[in-house]
């Protein structure tokens, strides 16, 4: 399925499903209310996945981020939509998956005006091996510590996503990240 003909959920304020988008045409200086989903990957020694987004992406390019994200098609099933953009993205497939954050919801705007506007449901994953990505969705990756990319977010949240700021201090307040306890400013 290419970008071009991937189709995007759009929501009601209230987030049930009212329809469908192109995701080509879906984010722009006025994004529709849409479908996503997260997912922050650990290997077997706790370290986190992060991942660098491509140039080539059209919100947020050249940021570091989350493991990977994406849409559900209509009526996929939020895990299946992970699988399917693990697989796609960085050609790993998750040993487990569980969802963390069910009714994780933000809008950012971008330098450049384009804005994020998702119901974003966000998952943790444990993933085995080093992730081979397509380089049209990712440009480097690192695995990190957890708890050192939280301090990293605390101190200079402006180098990463601003979901996944966002979503680092719902995930260790919810107690998600190995070794990370929620900083005073999260309580």
């Amino acid at each position: 399925m290419t970008a071009a003909s991937e189709q995007v959920v759009l929501l009601d304020p209230a987030g049930a499903p009212i329809g469908a988008m192109d995701k080509a045409a879906v984010h722009t200086a006025d994004t529709p209310l849409h479908l996503a989903f997260s997912c922050y990957g650990f290997d077997s020694g706790r370290r986190m996945l992060l991942t660098r987004r491509s140039l080539h992406k059209r919100t947020w390019p050249g940021v570091w981020t989350n493991t990977a994200c994406g849409h559900p098609a209509p009526g996929e099933p939020g895990e299946d939509a992970v699988r399917r953009r693990l697989r796609t993205e960085l050609g790993v497939e998750p040993v487990s998956l569980r969802l963390a954050l069910p009714g994780f919801r933000y809008r950012a705007i971008a330098a450049d005006g384009i804005v994020e506007n998702e119901v974003c449901p966000v998952y943790v994953a444990e993933l085995t091996g080093d992730p081979s990505p397509a380089s049209d969705e990712v440009m480097d990756w690192h695995w990190v510590d957890p708890s050192a990319f939280a301090r990293s977010i605390e101190e200079a949240p402006y180098l990463v996503s601003p979901w996944s700021v966002l979503q680092m201090r719902e995930l260790a307040a919810g107690g998600f990240l190995p070794g990370v306890t929620p900083s005073a400013r999260q309580r």
